[in-house]
């Protein structure tokens, strides 16, 4: 489980980049790179990383469900992700 801290600065990076999603589009679409560089380093999307919504955990992370692949197996044992089976042949 990550740190509180980390996971804290995702949240702040997360809100950081869609505040500033509308004016790095229009910086770009005008090329004013002079202008972009005068952005937060936060603002850019590059520096999100993807972590579980439940853990915070960056490592084996399934985009599709947002969650690690060790909170993805448990979920899918319990029966709390529809139409996931465990595979058996």
């Amino acid at each position: 489980m990550a740190r509180e801290s980390i996971k804290a600065r995702q949240r702040k990076r997360e809100k950081m980049v869609a505040h500033y999603a509308p004016k790095r589009a229009a910086l770009k679409a005008a090329g004013d790179y002079a202008g972009l560089d005068k952005l937060p380093k936060n603002a850019s999307p590059v520096r999100l990383r993807n972590r579980c919504q439940l853990t915070g955990r960056p490592r084996g992370y399934m985009r599709y469900f947002g969650v690690c692949r060790l909170v993805f197996r448990d979920m899918a044992l319990d029966g709390k992700i529809p139409g996931v089976r465990k595979a058996s042949w």
